[in-house]
């Protein structure tokens, strides 16, 4: 990076840790860019003069009397409609052979939306994923996280959801990705001829693990230029934010801080928050919607990361494999959407609420028959057809497969209810039953 006649050069680190290094300068600003022995670094503490670096592909060669200059300025993306449809790396760089971006250049990590200039979010979100749709409906402005074990298809889920979601643009920030992953959206989204509304920022397991810090903050930046200046409805897709926590592990224990729990700074909230926090429905149309990816280490949902994850957000969005049918499920019990009431037989049929509670009530009572069975007790035959039933309601709706509509999610459920069960055994009311019951 070429240096300007007024930026100051230091030749004088007074520390070097794995991924820092320490210097004495002035009239240096927090988050600002440097570069150190021509490596990329950012100012991560200021406490007087002492300014502590953090370098993106850590230290090693680096020597005490290296080259440190600062740039003037934290990271930046050049925000336009030149955004669409194309793979940027952690810094914002192309990634996909194309041109640079010209557009108007913003800071990343600006902070999040006034409260007052907020609305109460109303708009349907419809994924085309049925588990989602029918039991956990997403709503424009939500914020929500998939919690998946690391062998689970996430990603495959994620692609569908950019695929199918009835949204303007979405804006992908892939953290950690293997490259096999990479190549798979890039191939998923050219293949459907979606590319054009979609933007991805990309840092894959081979570039170094800090870059993962900024990727989000410049998915959120691009988010925020199409929802305010283009009153766009915008959804970000972000996976895996474990990964994101992990290079934030990385860097405090490299900077001797001391960690909190499960090795995780003791920032973990806020440093979660600013992100999420970003999700918003603006009075003028456009909005954010955040959905993020964070794996689980054995299915604990206790850890730091879920745990304070699920403090920040509306919600989950839970992946299980049913042994039963084969396939990946959105666990209807461990799902949960806060915000689906707001949109619920409001922006979707009259009859949803209904369908939705009678469904996931006569699953729950297949789960009560499948223990029975378990422990040698005989089956009624009302629980016999719900073991049945449960295994069609898990192939056909709950399967993270199954691409359809709102109106026909809710068809076929009337189909399940109707194939399996008596009309006075599903406790819905009469007037919804007399309309949709299908003989």
């Amino acid at each position: 990076m070429a240096t300007k006649a007024f930026q100051k050069i230091y030749t004088q680190i007074t520390k070097i840790t794995k991924a820092t290094c320490s210097l004495k300068a002035k009239g240096v600003g927090y988050d600002e860019l440097a570069t150190v022995n021509g490596k990329l670094a950012q100012v991560v503490k200021i406490i007087g003069e002492d300014i502590t670096l953090q370098v993106f592909s850590g230290t090693e060669g680096i020597p005490t009397n290296a080259e440190v200059v600062f740039l003037g300025k934290a990271p930046t993306l050049k925000v336009s409609g030149q955004l669409a449809g194309r793979f940027f790396n952690a810094f914002g760089e192309p990634i996909d052979g194309g041109p640079v971006p010209e557009g108007k250049e913003v800071e990343i990590g600006g902070p999040s939306v006034n409260p007052v200039r907020r609305e109460q979010p109303s708009e349907l979100i419809a994924t085309g994923i049925a588990g989602i749709d029918l039991n956990n409906t997403l709503v424009s402005g939500q914020k929500i996280p998939f919690f998946a074990d690391p062998d689970q298809p996430y990603n495959v889920v994620m692609a569908n959801v950019a695929l199918r979601a009835k949204t303007d643009k979405i804006i992908l920030g892939g953290m950690g990705l293997a490259n096999d992953d990479y190549l798979y959206f890039k191939n998923v989204f050219s293949n459907a001829g979606a590319l054009d509304r979609i933007v991805s920022f990309v840092n894959t397991a081979e570039n170094p693990p800090v870059e993962r810090l900024l990727i989000p903050d410049m998915a959120l930046t691009a988010a925020e230029y199409f929802a305010v200046e283009k009153n766009e409805k915008v959804l970000v897709l972000l996976t895996d934010m474990s990964s994101y926590a992990d290079a934030l592990s990385i860097v405090s224990n490299r900077m001797d801080q001391i960690p909190s729990k499960d090795s995780m700074p003791g920032s973990l909230y806020s440093d979660l928050a600013k992100i999420y926090e970003k999700a918003v429905q603006f009075p003028t149309g456009g909005s954010i919607t955040i959905i993020a990816v964070t794996t689980l280490s054995g299915g604990d949902i206790t850890h730091a990361v879920p745990d304070n994850t699920g403090y920040i957000t509306e919600g989950q969005l839970y992946l299980r494999r049913d042994s039963d049918v084969g396939k990946v499920v959105i666990d209807p019990f461990r799902s949960l959407s806060r915000l689906k009431q707001l949109v619920i037989g409001k922006k979707t049929r009259e009859d949803h609420p209904q369908v939705m509670n009678a469904a996931v009530r006569l699953y729950a009572d297949a789960a009560n028959a499948k223990t029975k069975q378990e422990n040698g007790f005989d089956l009624t035959h009302y629980d016999e057809r719900t073991l049945a039933f449960a295994k069609d309601y898990s192939r056909q709706i709950l399967a993270i497969d199954v691409n359809i509509d709102t109106t026909e999610m809710l068809d076929k459920t009337w189909d399940l209810l109707s194939t399996h069960f008596r009309p006075e055994e599903v406790n819905i009311k009469n007037s919804l039953v007399e309309k949709y019951w299908k003989e």
